[in-house]
């Protein structure tokens, strides 16, 4: 699992992006992208198959390197709100997605349309972030330290050409030093995109391994306790509600497609609920995760389709929450300056759930229909517990933003 996680493409992109600057990485993904999808476009073999999905599988992961990037780019009090509109927003691409290349493929050589389709919308994205002003982009943080609520810095393109550095990497006061090793697990400056690739890779495999090595376990733990919870809630689905509830494929279809929606939606939601919860990410993620236990028990036990289509409706919106809750908090406790390896490393740890969940859901689903996610229901009761256990060692530490006000 450990190797997994650190080979995982999402973990070492998500730290790369902290090496060699956001702007350098972000357009090497999306070409690299481009030229994977071209590749099977024109593909007329297997083997120009197979090496095509190459660059594809490796570089693709480049909505980590975007979620750092915001993360770099708004203060903390906001940044679980942006991250839920851009969760939001995302959601709504892969609702449209397939909906796009289902049409596409229906026509005389669909799919070799829909490879370059995405190839040019790789295109696209890597010109939008050329023309991108960041040089001028200001980056707002708290600076609790000095008593002042932000501050603006200039972001520069992270190649190390002009000799500037990122205003996550600048040189921080010593009182903002302290507060960095409090929080923080990851330090350190950015090297250029053009330096030897064993030095880039040296510096990856140093973030990637002091994420491994640091006490941010529980948080891990519990996101990949709760990504197998809802894998198991969804494995199956098709499957389970025509075995109990005879639903046709298109019925169960459109239920899917309902959930997802409330999913996208609930993107907006994160923020008026952290202001509801006084920024309490830990208050919040509890009590998201027990919602969601309780909405994956309702499913297991449902005796009709409405109780079914109640379980969906509200656990779309606690999973998008939850979702947004343990970014934030893995963000807070390892500190700004490693914000790529931390998505990075949180979605590599997803990315394992995503490997154990078919094996643990085809196991359960041979005992009963009902087996994946009364499975579930006990992972996420696990994760229920050690929250439980570790919220108050989070509150000594500082861990919730209430706690570190209330000692600044």
């Amino acid at each position: 699992m450990l190797r997994s996680f650190m080979s995982n493409p999402c973990a070492w992109q998500g730290s790369w992006s902290d090496v060699v600057g956001r702007r350098s990485s972000l357009l090497t993904c999306l070409l690299l992208s481009a030229v994977g999808y071209g590749l099977l476009g024109v593909s007329t073999s297997i083997t120009m198959f197979v090496l095509a999905r190459i660059p594809v599988g490796l570089f693709k992961h480049s909505l980590s390197i975007c979620r750092a990037l915001l993360s770099d780019l708004v203060s903390e009090a906001e940044r679980p709100l942006v991250m839920g509109h851009f969760n939001a927003a995302s959601s709504v691409g892969f609702i449209l997605g397939p909906m796009v290349g289902g049409y596409l493929t229906e026509h005389e050589g669909g799919f070799y349309i829909s490879s370059f389709t995405c190839a040019a919308i790789f295109l696209t994205n890597a010109g939008l972030v050329w023309m991108l002003p960041w040089s001028e982009t200001s980056l707002h943080r708290e600076d609790k330290d000095s008593g002042d609520d932000s501050r603006s810095k200039s972001v520069p393109d992270g190649s190390g050409a002009d000799g500037r550095r990122p205003a996550s990497a600048a040189e921080p006061d010593s009182g903002s030093r302290a507060a960095g090793r409090r929080r923080g697990v990851l330090r350190g400056g950015e090297v250029s995109l053009l330096q030897p690739a064993w030095r880039q890779l040296s510096s990856v495999g140093s973030k990637i391994s002091m994420v491994a090595s640091s006490d941010m376990w529980d948080l891990f733990l519990m996101r990949l306790l709760m990504a197998i919870a809802i894998i198991l809630y969804h494995s199956n689905f098709s499957l389970a509600m025509e075995e109990r509830f005879s639903l046709t494929p298109k019925v169960t279809g459109y239920l899917i497609s309902y959930s997802s929606t409330l999913g996208a939606l609930a993107g907006f939601l994160v923020g008026p609920v952290t202001r509801l919860y006084g920024s309490n990410m830990p208050a919040l993620m509890l009590h998201s995760t027990v919602l969601t236990c309780a909405l994956i028990f309702l499913y297991a036990a449902a005796p009709s389709v409405s109780q079914v289509v109640l379980s969906s409706t509200f656990f779309a919106i606690s999973t998008t929450i939850g979702r947004t809750c343990i970014t934030d908090m893995e963000l807070h406790r390892g500190g700004a300056q490693g914000s790529g390896t931390l998505i990075g490393a949180g979605q590599s740890v997803t990315a394992v759930g995503r490997v154990v969940a078919p094996l643990l859901s085809g196991l359960a689903q041979e005992v009963s229909p009902c087996g994946p996610p009364s499975l579930g229901v006990l992972l996420a009761l696990a994760a229920v517990a050690l929250m439980l256990n570790r919220i108050p060692k989070w509150d000594r530490k500082g861990m919730t933003k209430d706690s570190a006000t209330r000692r600044d």
